[in-house]
């Protein structure tokens, strides 16, 4: 495939960059046409596009660019379930686990849709039984608790989506435990009571160290107060791998399957969404479902100058590749979305953090940026000083939620106001005449950002949400010519702490080690 450098319209954008360089947004939003030009209203939605370095000029080019990419192409590919995957030779079909009965998609032959509305129909069953307390502990009495043990996208999805929906949570409390540290685990288990608590063990291949070893874990503690047999009560599996699933001892009816073309940073809308369903009620988990829908629907068909995750994606290759700024803010204005930046790490990250393309040459442009974020208004009050006032620009997601969940008025008030300041203190900034003379108030300004306003944050539009930024990942991921959707990078450190391990344990040291890890691992075994 040819290079994206090598494009006519990265050329026409690398001139349209100089071209650029006396662009004043400060002046761009005193047009009172701009803002009706460069946002778009989604489904009770407000994406603000209009506070960007960028003209409608600057849009066709990038649209120009997404075009000669092939995002249209890929993307209906991927709809269609080829195998876009190209390193493992898989399908990408995420999108899949939110497509009507009604849909068809095939996969070698075989329609998945049927299948994961099988799935879905179990957790349907599953999770009623649990909240209506029909599917008891072993002591018949309800369930109360239930923890998710997975690692990575069988963590941060569900663990994302059930604190942002903490207002809908009427279910059992859902705890999620991840890091392979004891600590992790023990907080966790010490307050809970055996009878009543659930155990989800989600791992596909049910092999993922991590994992294992708190599954093993929580198996050990559970059994100190209950009899072997009342695991088929207690433990249920997100996996694939039947046999060992029975060999841990969870029999086939509490393994709820799902295939290899869910990755796992998307796969939330998946069996492993099963603590989304227990916490909010298999209906939510369907809103849920529906808002990435309509998201999937609106990338699908909007034109390319219109479409919200297209845009998000483009202008995100403008600041990486054009302007060079290697990070990317996520600021989201409510408490309940605090998990969103980590979340989004993983799904972007992960997914576009490489150096070789898919044609597995060494790519000489920038590639994916650095995510971070935390709510507004504790930033403010952090890196928000970095974000206005450092030599290099950070380009930022700002999301707020129209109407809260509380009675507290005069607080949300004080929020939006905080937030709407923000996005235009980044934008304007601040001149040395109006700093009084003191060049230290100096805001620059021109500083760029996307605000996103939800009318409040439920299942629907969270779902809505997270797909944007799915598909945003993906339209970078192609521009880039990458593979969004395998993670080569997390498998050398696995395969290093292998001798590492056997190091410790044996408490000897391997001598063709390095000088630096040898020496460390002397400190750790004396």
């Amino acid at each position: 495939m040819t290079q994206p450098t090598e494009l006519s319209s990265w050329k026409e954008l690398t001139t349209h960059h100089h071209d650029m360089r006396d662009f004043s947004l400060r002046e761009e939003l005193g047009k009172t046409n701009r803002f009706d030009q460069l946002s778009i209203h989604f489904q009770d939605m407000m994406f603000d596009f209009s506070k960007h370095l960028a003209t409608n000029e600057t849009i066709k080019l990038l649209t120009d660019l997404a075009r000669q990419s092939g995002v249209e192409k890929m993307r209906d590919l991927m709809f269609a379930g080829s195998p876009i995957n190209n390193t493992e030779n898989r399908a990408v079909l995420h999108i899949a686990c939110r497509a009507p009965k009604s849909a068809s998609i095939m996969v070698n032959g075989e329609n998945v849709i049927p299948f994961i509305h099988q799935v879905l129909g179990q957790m349907e069953k599953f999770s009623n039984a649990v909240r209506a307390g029909i599917h008891t502990g072993y002591t018949g009495h309800p369930i109360t608790d239930v923890v998710n043990i997975g690692i990575g996208g069988s963590d941060l999805g569900p663990r994302y989506v059930v604190d942002a929906l903490q207002d809908f949570c009427d279910g059992p409390k859902v705890h999620f435990v991840s890091n392979v540290d004891g600590s992790d685990i023990n907080a966790t288990l010490k307050n809970l009571d055996a009878s009543t608590t659930i155990f989800i063990i989600a791992s596909k291949t049910f092999t993922t160290e991590e994992t294992m070893l708190n599954a093993q874990v929580a198996k050990d503690w559970f059994l100190k107060f209950a009899p072997q047999d009342a695991i088929e009560k207690h433990f249920v599996a997100l996996s694939t791998n039947l046999d060992a699933v029975r060999k841990f001892g969870i029999s086939e009816e509490n393994m709820f399957p799902f295939r290899d073309w869910v990755g796992g940073r998307y796969s939330l809308w998946s069996a492993i969404g099963l603590s989304i369903t227990l916490a909010v009620g298999f209906e939510r988990f369907c809103e849920l479902l529906d808002g990435a829908r309509a998201m999937d629907e609106h990338f699908l068909s909007a034109p390319l100058n219109k479409n919200i995750p297209v845009l998000m994606g483009l202008l995100g290759i403008w600041y990486r590749n054009f302007y060079g700024y290697p990070t990317h803010l996520l600021l989201p204005y409510d408490r309940r979305l605090g998990k969103m930046a980590k979340f989004t790490q993983q799904m972007d990250m992960e997914s576009n953090g490489k150096a070789i393309d898919r044609d597995g040459h060494h790519v000489d442009y920038a590639t994916g940026p650095v995510i971070f974020g935390e709510p507004g208004t504790d930033s403010q009050h952090s890196f928000m000083q970095l974000v206005h006032q450092s030599p290099t620009p950070i380009p930022a997601d700002i999301i707020l939620c129209k109407n809260p969940a509380h009675d507290l008025y005069q607080n949300h008030i004080s929020l939006m106001a905080n937030c709407l300041a923000q996005t235009r203190a980044l934008a304007i900034g601040q001149t040395l005449e109006e700093a009084g003379g003191d060049p230290s108030r100096i805001f620059t300004g021109n500083r760029p950002s996307t605000t996103i306003i939800l009318p409040q944050l439920d299942p629907f539009h969270l779902g809505a949400l997270i797909a944007a930024y799915e598909h945003k990942v993906f339209v970078q991921g192609i521009v880039w010519n990458l593979n969004s959707f395998d993670q080569p990078g997390v498998e050398l450190g696995k395969i290093l702490a292998k001798p590492i391990r056997r190091m410790i344990e044996d408490r000897t040291i391997e001598q063709n080690m390095d000088c630096s890890t040898k020496a460390l691992a002397e400190c750790l075994i004396k």
